[in-house]
């Protein structure tokens, strides 16, 4: 075999799988196409994968139940499947779905499949940019390639893989086709105390990640749209000396479906890093909130008798504040919650008085009337309940909103290729947990109600996902007291 066209040992791979979803479907057919200095060899079999295949499975790959009927399980299968992956450079077209099956398939098994990967979606991108359309027929278009077999068939598109490798041999230069692969590929020069394990684990998928130093302290949380790009962007050479790369010693990640899981896991793993006595240092928003949840305040409107309406300060380890009513702004401590309010009556001409925030004797003018910024109810110069009414049109668009369902809710969130579900169960804005079938949704609910801390940013993240409508919203039966 001439060495440029197998520099190392590859294995082109080509799966059929049962669905698209990493965790609850499963392979039924494998193609490989194995090439080193001894030359090219092609297997193939099919997978039992002990459910029934759809109908539109059958329909793309024209494999039927029937078929996998007396097929070996992958369990039979593994030690040869492993035998022929291992030590090779696995290239896959869109290798996230073939590396991913693959690993979740060992995975079952116990066993921690790791191989480096090369994607020819991306080799093809990187060596073609005029182009925009590189899925497997238009690249089988462009360059000529012939068919020999099904498409949707695995050996037959692992041999198209092999075919696209050599033509594109032909077609260019073997540095041209080096450079495009280091720079995929390519791994960055770790700090020594990071493990180089860790590079091959990471994936090319939304999420949140941190850091931690020496003493298990968080030094940076942060969500991404693509966890590896993004982490691996840290340890680029003209980052390599700066004090946050020296001080990492652990990076800790979850994958997710989509933004929404991506923010819910940050918010998540600033919450676990503070009951951990993380101080936090370098964390945005999602770690501030859960470093304040201890003092987390907000106001209510409190009705009285002669003096109108009046916002009170309460906190959230007192009321729970997603049922609560009349609430209006969350914030981190009562200095602010006052601060804030103070600006709202600077802006709307609201009394201090009125609103608790001066104390001044009865019929006296408040400090706001003084400054010529209240119209005077604390005077009788304005009626009580014009002031109310316009306390009431400033608060309005800081209002809490409670829990608008009778139990909890699941979220669902899906990749852009299908491939990935997260199912998050939500109780009260707060988030249960992530899971990725129906089973182990209901083991969680099965657990009760959460007695998790009321998180405002988790508030508002979800509040917002409710809003826009742009993931599957499924009420679910109320907790039985």
């Amino acid at each position: 075999m001439n060495s440029v066209l197998a520099p190392e040992p590859l294995v082109f791979v080509d799966l059929e799988t049962s669905g698209a979803n990493f965790a609850n479907d499963r392979i039924i057919e494998i193609g490989l196409v194995e090439v080193d200095p001894s030359g090219a060899r092609e297997w193939s079999v099919l997978v039992n994968p002990e459910s029934s295949v759809s109908s539109f499975i059958t329909d793309l790959t024209g494999i039927d139940d029937a078929m996998l009927h007396g097929a070996p399980t992958f369990r039979q299968l593994a030690p040869t499947v492993l035998d022929k992956l291992r030590g090779r450079l696995l290239i896959a077209h869109n290798a996230r779905f073939d590396y991913g099956f693959l690993r979740c398939e060992f995975k079952r098994l116990g066993v921690d499949f790791r191989a480096p990967t090369l994607c020819t979606v991306k080799l093809s991108r990187e060596l073609f940019p005029q182009h925009h359309r590189h899925n497997l027929d238009s690249l089988v278009n462009r360059h000529g390639l012939s068919l020999a077999g099904r498409r949707h068939r695995a050996l037959a598109d692992a041999r198209l893989l092999w075919d696209l490798w050599r033509h594109w041999h032909a077609q260019l230069t073997p540095d041209t086709i080096r450079r495009a692969i280091a720079t995929i590929v390519g791994r960055p020069d770790l700090p020594p105390q990071i493990d180089p394990a860790v590079i091959d684990d990471l994936p090319e998928a939304a999420g949140a990640y941190a850091f931690y130093g020496e003493t298990g302290g968080l030094l940076l949380l942060r969500r991404a749209a693509n966890l590896r790009h993004q982490i691996l962007a840290h340890f680029a050479a003209s980052k390599r000396e700066t004090p946050l790369v020296l001080a990492i010693r652990r990076i800790e990640w979850r994958e997710a479906a989509g933004d929404l899981g991506a923010r819910l896991h940050e918010v998540e793993l600033a919450r676990l890093s503070f009951a951990a006595g993380s101080n936090l240092p370098a964390v945005r928003h999602a770690g501030r909130s859960a470093a304040a949840a201890a003092e987390l305040c907000s106001w209510q409107l409190q009705a009285h008798r002669e003096a109108g309406l009046r916002p009170a300060i309460v906190f959230a380890d007192d009321l729970d504040f997603a049922v609560a009513d009349d609430l209006f702004g969350l914030y981190p401590s009562r200095r602010e919650a006052l601060r804030s309010l103070r600006k709202l009556a600077d802006t709307h001409r609201l009394c201090y008085k009125q609103l608790g925030l001066d104390d001044t004797a009865r019929g006296e003018a408040c400090a706001a009337y003084r400054q010529k910024s209240c119209r005077g109810v604390c005077i009788g110069k304005e009626a009580l309940a014009l002031h109310d009414a316009r306390l009431m049109t400033a608060l309005a668009k800081f209002k809490v909103k409670p829990w608008p369902y009778r139990g909890p809710l699941a979220l669902v969130e899906r990749d852009d290729f299908g491939m990935h579900e997260d199912i998050h169960l939500i109780d009260r804005w707060r988030l249960v947990g992530t899971v990725n079938n129906e089973d182990a949704l209901h083991a969680r609910l099965a657990d009760g109600p959460t007695n998790r801390p009321y998180d405002p940013e988790a508030y508002r993240i979800i509040s917002r996902v409710l809003q826009a409508g742009k993931v599957g919203i499924r009420p679910l039966p109320a907790y039985s007291s």
